[in-house]
C-alpha cells in the first residue's frame, strides 16, 4: 500500500520571530566588524611605557626584565636544539675529511657498533681524554687556544710538555676573545707571552650564516649578510702557511683548549662556515672532528680539558664543563666573587656595597628581580646569573700578567727556541700590531679586574681518573640536607651557608621585595576589570 504524499513543510513564520532572527543577525554582524576594527591593518602603537605616576612601577619593570631574559633563554634553546639537528644530519652524509686523513687508518674513525655501544657507556672524562690523545698524535701544529681576559689561567702545563716531549710537533699559542680586554693589557700578555712561544691575536667572529644567504635591503638591494668582524684571521693562515712551505708536505693542526675559550669558533671563522657546534654551554665538543681547509691544510677539533680537583675553587668555577662536572652555583659564583675587584664589580652590576659573596647575591636579586615564594631574594638564581655571565662571552673581565717575568717549568729555552723554528715570525708581530689597532677595546664600565690562580693543572691520562667520580657528586648533591660526611667538602662549603640557611638570614630583608605581590594582586584585578569590561560590551 502507497503512502500518501505528504506536503512539504511551509517556510512562513511569525513576523516576531522573523524579526528577531535579523536582529541577531545584525549584532553578529556588528560584533565582527567591532573585532575586525580592533585588529586592523595599521601599524602597531609603540609601547608608551609605564606611567610614573602609577603605583607599583618597580615592580611592573622588573617583571617586564624577566620576561625578556625567559624570552631570550627560550631562542637560545631553540637555537641549540636546531644546531644538534643539523650536526646529526651532517654525520648521517658523508665525511668529507675522511679522505685527506692520511696519518692514521680508516679502522680506528671507523669502529664497528659493539665498540661504540661500549664506548658510550664508559666514563665521559675518559672519553674525553682518548678523543684528545687522538688530536695530539694526529696533529703537525697544535693550537692552543687562550682566553685573553685570563691567559694563564687557560695554559695546561701537563699538555704542554705532552706536546714539547713528542720533539717533531709544534705548538702555538691563539690568544681568542682579544676584544673583550683593553688594549694595554693585551700588549702586556702579547709581550710576556712571545718570550716564550709564538702567539697570535685573535677574535673569531659570531652570527655566521650559509654563504648563500642574502639580507634585504628597504633599496631592493641585495647584500651579503655581514657577520661580526673576525680579527687575526689573515695572520693564522700565513703562520699556518709558512710552516707548511718550510716542511713541503700537507700538514694537521690540531685545536685544544679549556672549555668555552673558543675552540669551534676559530675554526667555523678560518673556514668562514657553521661546521663546528657552537653555543653558551660548556663542553658541547665531546669527539674530535676533521675540518679541511685547502687542500694542505687540515683541522682537527678537540674535546675540552678535564680539569683536575687540585686547582683553586675560582679555576674550577671557570674551567669546568657543565656536561660532565656537577657543579654547585652559588660555591662557584662566590669563588669568582673573591677573585674580582669589589668596587668594579658594584659598578658593573649597579649594586651598592656588599660585605660578603652572600649580601652582593642577595642585592643583586633584588636588583635583577630574582624571588623566591614569600618574597625572599633568590640567592641561588642571582649566583647562576653570576656564573654564567663571567664563564660567557660577554663580560669583559682582565688580568695582569706577572710583572718578573720567569720561564715556565716545563719548558727550557732550548724547547723554546725549537718552537719557534719554520715559522715567520716577523710577519707574524706586523699581523698582530694591525690586528690590536683594529680591534675595539671594552668601554670603561665593562671592565673588571680580575687575580689569576696561575697555571691551571689538568688530567690527560686516564688512569687519573676515578671511576665512581660521577656518581659521587651526585650523591653529594643529592644529600645536601643530610649533611656531608667528607672533610674537603666541609671544607669548601664553609666559606658559603647553605641555602636553607640563607632563607632565615634575609627574612628581615624579605619585606623589601613585597611589591611583587602587590604587582601580583595588582595584575589579578587588572583581568577582573578587563573581563567585567568585556561582559559590558557583550551586553551592550
Amino acid at each position: 500500500m502507497k503512502r500518501p504524499k505528504l506536503k512539504k513543510a511551509s517556510k512562513r513564520m511569525t513576523c516576531h520571530k522573523r524579526y528577531k532572527i535579523q536582529k541577531k543577525v545584525r549584532e553578529h554582524h556588528r560584533k565582527l566588524r567591532k573585532e575586525a576594527k580592533k585588529r586592523g591593518h595599521k601599524k602597531p602603537r609603540k609601547d608608551p611605557g609605564i606611567p610614573n605616576s602609577a603605583p607599583f612601577k618597580e615592580a611592573l619593570l622588573r617583571e617586564a626584565e624577566l620576561r625578556k631574559q625567559q624570552l631570550e633563554e627560550l631562542k637560545q634553546q631553540q637555537k641549540l636544539v636546531r644546531q644538534q639537528e643539523q650536526e646529526k644530519k651532517r654525520k648521517l652524509e658523508v665525511d668529507p675529511g675522511d679522505e685527506q686523513s692520511n696519518v692514521e687508518p680508516q679502522q680506528e674513525f671507523e669502529e664497528p657498533k659493539s665498540k661504540k655501544a661500549k664506548l658510550g657507556k664508559q666514563n665521559p672524562k675518559k672519553l674525553h681524554c682518548q678523543e684528545l690523545k687522538k688530536v695530539i698524535e694526529a696533529s703537525d701544529v697544535v693550537l692552543e687556544v687562550l682566553d685573553a681576559r685570563d691567559p694563564l689561567g687557560c695554559r695546561c702545563p701537563q699538555v704542554e710538555e705532552a706536546i714539547v716531549q713528542s720533539g717533531h710537533k709544534k705548538l702555538v699559542l691563539v690568544l681568542n676573545k682579544s676584544d673583550l680586554v683593553p688594549k694595554e693589557n693585551l700588549e702586556n700578555w702579547l709581550n710576556y707571552l712571545n718570550k716564550e712561544l709564538p702567539t697570535v691575536v685573535f677574535k673569531a667572529s659570531t652570527n655566521l650564516k650559509n654563504r648563500g644567504k642574502m639580507l634585504k635591503v628597504k633599496k631592493k638591494k641585495t647584500v651579503p649578510f655581514q657577520s661580526k668582524v673576525c680579527c687575526g684571521k689573515e695572520a693564522l693562515c700565513k703562520l699556518l702557511g709558512s710552516f707548511q712551505q718550510s716542511c713541503g708536505k700537507a700538514i694537521q693542526v690540531g685545536v685544544i683548549g679549556f672549555p668555552n675559550v673558543g675552540k669551534s669558533s676559530i675554526i667555523n671563522s678560518l673556514k668562514h662556515e657553521p661546521i663546528c657546534n657552537v653555543g653558551v654551554p660548556m663542553g658541547l665538543t665531546r669527539s674530535m672532528q676533521i675540518v679541511p681547509l685547502d687542500k694542505q691544510i687540515t683541522v682537527i677539533d678537540s674535546p675540552c680539558f678535564i680539569i683536575s680537583p687540585s686547582n683553586s675553587s675560582a679555576a674550577l668555577a671557570l674551567r669546568s664543563p657543565t656536561s660532565i662536572e656537577v657543579l654547585r652555583p652559588l660555591e662557584a659564583a662566590s669563588a669568582i666573587l673573591s677573585q674580582a675587584d669589589s668596587q668594579q664589580v658594584v659598578l658593573k652590576y649597579t649594586v651598592p656595597g656588599y660585605k660578603d659573596a652572600l649580601d652582593f647575591f642577595s642585592k643583586l636579586a633584588q636588583r635583577r628581580g630574582l624571588h623566591q615564594k614569600g618574597g625572599s631574594p633568590g640567592v641561588e638564581s642571582a649566583a647562576k646569573l653570576l656564573w654564567s655571565e663571567w664563564t660567557g662571552a660577554s663580560l669583559g673581565y682582565y688580568c695582569h700578567p706577572p710583572t718578573p717575568w720567569s720561564p715556565s717549568p716545563h719548558l727550557s729555552e732550548a724547547m723554546a727556541a725549537n718552537m719557534k723554528k719554520g715559522f715567520n715570525l716577523e710577519e707574524l708581530e706586523t699581523d698582530n700590531a694591525h690586528s690590536i689597532q683594529v680591534l675595539k677595546g671594552p668601554h670603561l664600565t665593562n671592565r673588571i679586574l680580575f687575580r689569576s690562580s696561575g697555571l691551571t693543572n689538568a688530567i690527560i691520562e686516564e688512569a687519573d681518573i676515578p671511576e665512581e667520580l660521577p656518581r659521587r657528586k651526585e650523591h653529594k648533591q643529592d644529600g645536601e640536607d643530610e649533611g656531608n660526611v667528607d672533610g674537603e667538602d666541609n671544607v669548601k662549603s664553609s666559606d658559603v651557608p647553605p641555602v636553607e640557611d640563607t632563607k632565615e638570614m634575609l627574612a628581615v630583608e624579605s619585606t623589601a621585595s613585597k611589591p611583587s605581590d602587590r604587582s601580583f594582586t595588582l595584575d589579578k584585578m587588572s583581568e577582573e576589570d578587563d573581563d567585567a569590561y568585556d561582559f559590558k560590551t557583550d551586553y551592550v
